[in-house]
């Protein structure tokens, strides 16, 4: 079995994050790392594949400056092997320029399976793992607590509101996994050392047959036009009970359109 994980990687969170002043997106300039959520992507992959009996697992991502630092992470995870997209004209991509670009690295690795966060920790769109599968052909299913993979289905217990639904789905399929769907690994010393020579292939959008100007800035529907700081949080009113009080509160409910 040959599964597919998306993998973003993504400026560390612990350092101060900066803002490129041309475009008022992130600044990735400099190295990146593993975004958590895609983690449990990976080790999901992982257990996918052991107890499929056979098969490796794929990353794909698309990171500035031929950045593998988070991809060395998932790889020393287990993972067999990396696809990157990296090229300066992806700069300014949204969510559908970037789902363009990971479909068709998708694509390269014929998987019967692609797993993915159900957003990024930098991003939180949430749109991109549907679109790449829209773009594919393949059914998607979205907040998975539980996947299995039984002979050409994939079994999902999906998240909800009220519990989770049963939902099963003929592959290919793309699946999006939650944070609690299983518990990562930590990367061994073997591991790691490993992950040093386990094969990276870098592309470029000219290697993918992509017409540039669908991608990157140029191709973007959306853009950041600014940023303001978000205003300080203020003290909340403090109401005496003078006999009044719950007609206050029902005011104060009302000028909220709660009641």
């Amino acid at each position: 079995m040959n599964v597919v994980v998306c993998v973003k990687q993504i400026p560390d969170p612990a350092a101060p994050p900066s803002l490129d002043p041309a475009t008022n997106t992130l600044n990735r300039s400099g190295k990146l790392i593993l975004d958590d959520s895609d983690a449990y992507g990976v080790e999901m992959a992982l257990q996918l594949v052991d107890a499929a009996g056979g098969g490796e697992v794929t990353l794909v991502s698309m990171a500035p400056n031929g950045e593998v630092s988070g991809l060395r992470t998932a790889l020393a995870m287990g993972a067999a092997k990396a696809i990157l997209v990296s090229d300066d004209v992806l700069v300014g991509s949204d969510a559908l320029g970037t789902a363009k670009v990971l479909a068709a690295a998708i694509r390269r690795a014929a998987p019967d399976l692609v797993l993915a966060a159900t957003e990024s920790t930098d991003g939180y769109t949430g749109t991109t793992p549907v679109q790449v599968a829209e773009l594919l052909g393949f059914p998607s299913v979205t907040f998975a607590k539980k996947v299995e993979v039984s002979g050409s289905t994939v079994k999902v217990q999906r998240q909800t509101e009220a519990g989770f639904d049963e939902v099963e789905s003929p592959l290919p399929a793309v699946v999006t996994v939650t944070a609690g769907v299983v518990e990562p690994r930590y990367p061994s010393f073997k591991g790691i050392m490993a992950a040093k020579s386990k094969p990276v292939e870098t592309l470029t959008v000219a290697d993918l047959g992509i017409d540039p100007s669908e991608v990157g800035a140029t191709g973007a529907r959306q853009a950041i036009t600014s940023v303001t700081a978000a205003e300080a949080r203020q003290s909340g009113e403090i109401v005496v009970d003078e006999g009044d009080a719950h007609e206050r509160i029902i005011q104060f409910l009302e000028q909220l359109k709660v009641l």
